[in-house]
């Protein structure tokens, strides 16, 4: 089974919201909602992974960010690792470079958003206590 390791980004907005994309419909787990980054290529550190997904998905520059979690999750056709970091500092406005949907919510709004069964532990520690 194929091992793909993911840079998540969490960025979080002064009033608290969270930015998430959807998946493109033709794509693994398509049409769900999830956060933004990608596939760290080889070679590439999860930091560099990150701000290169950032820069090409959603046009902005992380200039700083710090870990946040990292999980394991086994799908049928795939293991994946998220290596999840929240971006404390960025510059630009995000946009949908790919033309995914973009939104900006409170972390309780989206308890009920189709995610990915990898991102739920993610939306776990997100939510208030």
């Amino acid at each position: 089974m194929a091992r793909v390791t993911v840079a998540v980004g969490l960025l979080i907005d002064e009033d608290g919201r969270v930015l998430v994309t959807r998946r493109a419909p033709d794509t693994h787990q398509g049409g769900l909602w999830e956060f933004p980054g990608g596939k760290v290529e080889a070679g590439e550190s999860v930091e560099t992974a990150l701000v290169r997904e950032l820069a090409e998905e959603l046009g902005i520059r992380v200039e700083a960010s710090e870990p946040f979690m990292a999980l394991d999750h086994d799908y049928a056709d795939k293991q994946v690792r998220l290596d999840v970091r929240r971006v404390t500092r960025w510059q630009g406005e995000a946009r949908g470079l790919e033309g995914q949907p973009l939104a900006w919510q409170l972390p309780p709004a989206m308890a009920n958003w189709p995610f990915p069964e990898a991102n739920a532990p993610i939306l776990a520690r997100l939510l208030p206590r």
